[in-house]
């Protein structure tokens, strides 16, 4: 009876972990957070999209674009990662992510900053040609604000939005590559002191670099929440292999400067998301009074 009862329940747990992971990987919530600067004029809510790699929920990823709309944002935030680029000569699943980008550019501000997989594409021209040049002139007249290391600013709110475009150096397995001081000055240029500077950076490992160039506000993604989470841990594993990532998804804080990092839409390569549903985020940023 013994090993009847341990068989049942291993079963029930393999189909508990099964079901979970379904839902997981085929569902998305909402989160929310809210952070408050004298420096932003007003108050403005952000969506924050990431990591989609090619999935769509729903035709046209209609269920997205709805709970989107649902929210009303003045300003959608992309970290990245639409697709996913291997180095096979495979055709690219982009369509679901250009389509996404392209149907909420014409309602919204879309502000684009490349994840690692838009990287790889724009270097790897021997394997794909000008796939990444004809992928974002398609988006830009779509309206897409493409930012590769490069700020623009909005003047009705005091805010400027900076994209950084990171080589694939600083997105290495194992052994996380030290930034050299002052590598995001030479990359970006300065930050901006007066205004609320939101920097669009797609690997949250070098959050404490980004804080100490001067970003109030820093999106990511690219851990996808540790694949399988915890309770009491958090994620387990990060896309560069590293067990436990020290930043695995929501809210962190360094000196005032804040990290929201996206647990993100997609897969790849390892496609399970366990007790890690995919999500979007919802960041609204409010006058101090």
């Amino acid at each position: 009876m013994t090993f009847f009862y341990c068989a049942a329940a291993i079963t029930l747990f393999i189909i508990l972990c099964v079901v979970v992971i379904y839902h997981d990987t085929h569902n998305f919530v909402v989160r929310n957070y809210e952070l408050e600067s004298d420096k932003i004029k007003g108050d403005h809510t952000f969506v924050l999209i990431s990591d989609l790699h090619g999935y769509s929920f729903g035709p046209n990823n209609e269920k997205l674009v709805s709970a989107i709309d649902a929210i009303n944002p003045d300003i959608i935030l992309c970290a990245g990662d639409l697709f996913t680029a291997r180095k096979d000569k495979k055709p690219i699943k982009y369509e679901p992510g250009f389509e996404l980008a392209k149907s909420l550019a014409q309602k919204y501000p879309l502000y684009y900053a490349n994840g690692n997989h838009e990287y790889r594409l724009k270097i790897w021209t021997s394997d794909y040609g000008n796939f990444y040049d004809r992928y974002k002139s398609r988006l830009k007249k779509a309206g897409v604000t493409f930012l590769e290391n490069e700020s623009v600013g909005i003047k009705d709110g005091n805010i400027r939005i900076t994209g950084l475009d990171l080589n694939m150096e600083y997105y290495r397995k194992i052994v996380k590559k030290k930034m050299e001081p002052g590598f995001i000055k030479r990359t970006l240029g300065d930050s901006s002191k007066k205004e609320f500077q939101i920097l669009i950076a797609h690997n949250p490992q070098y959050f404490d670099e980004y804080a100490k160039w001067g970003a109030d506000l820093t999106v990511s993604g690219h851990v996808h929440g540790g694949i399988v989470r915890l309770p009491f841990i958090g994620g387990v594993i990060s896309p560069a292999i590293a067990l436990f990532p020290k930043y695995d998804g929501g809210h962190y804080e360094i000196d005032k400067k804040h990290l929201i990092l996206s647990r993100g839409l997609g897969t790849h390569t390892i496609q399970v998301r366990m007790f890690n549903p995919c999500e979007i985020d919802v960041i609204k940023i409010h006058e101090a009074k």
